[in-house]
């Protein structure tokens, strides 16, 4: 199995190595070759996704990602900023589906900012649509009217078997789960979602044993905080699905939990942390590392087809947190406030 390691900017480096350290720990036979992307990508060959980057990703079965991005590459043109090679493999590699679980594991139950009894249980999927929607529709840019004044364009656009095609791997999965699917969209506003609620309910009919509504996004980001454990597997678009999962990444303690996939048709993906690249906390060794840990576990899960092992690193994690580990950002009364890279050992640790 061939994998390529992206470390990327800022606390990258730091997660990413013990993510690695976790699967040098299960001996498995694959092989692992780093390469640069986002301001590493810039730095080593002026291009946040440099050629040599794709050419590996693409070689690979599965590509391992930290985080890019970081202040100082802010006034550099767009199209050489970090976000630009994160959306580009995204949209090289055809990583259409995105699935961010967010799960709260007892121990954090009092990281989280919401009351213990609202999100206690929490065992929610979401799906986003990555590789389409306002992100990558056309027209866009920035343009100046015939009267001086600057207006900026971004458009947002689905075609149906885009919807068709990540409405099928939300309902697939709810099968595997509570069979319940909330599609969000914004169909009372946005023609777009209004398509894409049509093609849902289309869909619906080759899963009867599924329960599928459908809830505005406004309406979606209020009940993520009033009664998240009324979700099982959330469906929505590019834009939506990002401020979403974002959101419900602090239902779990801290984003430093949530890890997530990036899917094609055949289940190649790109594994990363949800958050960012922390560039303010980059090399102090405090960063959370078990959302990339936990994105090793989707790995072995979804593009190796190795459950057990899947099951190990999952279970290694609880055993830490059961053990007390926290990082900064979960540390609960009592517990055993570690950095990052004592994280990792701990996991390793609850491996043997």
């Amino acid at each position: 199995m061939k994998l390529a390691i992206l470390p990327g900017d800022g606390i990258g480096p730091e997660i990413v190595a013990q993510a690695v350290k976790v699967l040098n720990a299960l001996k498995l036979n694959i092989s692992m070759t780093e390469a640069p992307i986002g301001g590493a990508g810039y730095e080593a060959a002026g291009d946040p996704l440099p050629d040599a980057t794709l050419q590996l990703a693409k070689d690979s079965d599965a590509v391992l990602l930290g985080a890019v991005g970081d202040w100082k590459y802010d006034k550099l043109e767009r199209h050489l900023r970090p976000e630009r090679g994160l959306l580009r493999i995204r949209k090289e590699l055809n990583l259409f589906a995105n699935l961010r679980p967010a799960l709260l594991y007892p121990e954090l139950a009092d990281a989280s900012t919401l009351k213990p009894e609202v999100v206690s249980g929490l065992d929610l999927m979401i799906i986003r649509e990555l590789t389409g929607d306002i992100y990558f529709g056309q027209p866009r840019g920035i343009t100046t009217l015939e009267n001086g004044e600057r207006e900026g364009i971004n458009t947002m656009r689905y075609n149906e078997s885009e919807i068709r095609r990540i409405g099928r791997v939300a309902f697939d999965i709810a099968m595997k789960r509570n069979k319940k699917v909330c599609s969000v969209d914004k169909a009372n506003v946005l023609e777009t979602t209004e398509l894409w609620r049509q093609v849902m309910i289309e869909l619906s009919a080759e899963y009867p044993e599924v329960e599928l509504s459908h809830m505005y996004v406004d309406n979606a980001a209020m009940q993520l905080i009033r009664a998240p454990k009324q979700f099982d597997v959330m469906v929505t678009g590019n834009i939506f699905g990002d401020i979403l999962s974002d959101e419900a990444s602090m239902l779990t303690g801290s984003i430093g939990m949530l890890p997530s996939a990036s899917l094609d048709a055949s289940n190649k993906g790109m594994y990363e942390p949800s958050h960012g690249s922390a560039p303010d906390i980059a090399g102090k060794d405090i960063a959370n590392p078990l959302a990339t840990i936990l994105s090793v576990a989707m790995m072995l899960r979804y593009t190796f087809n190795d459950e057990a092992n899947a099951l190990k690193v999952e279970n290694a994690v609880k055993t830490a947190l059961a053990q007390g580990y926290r990082t900064a950002d979960i540390v609960t009364d009592g517990c055993k406030k570690v950095g990052c890279s004592a994280m990792g050992d701990a996991i390793v640790a609850a491996l043997n």
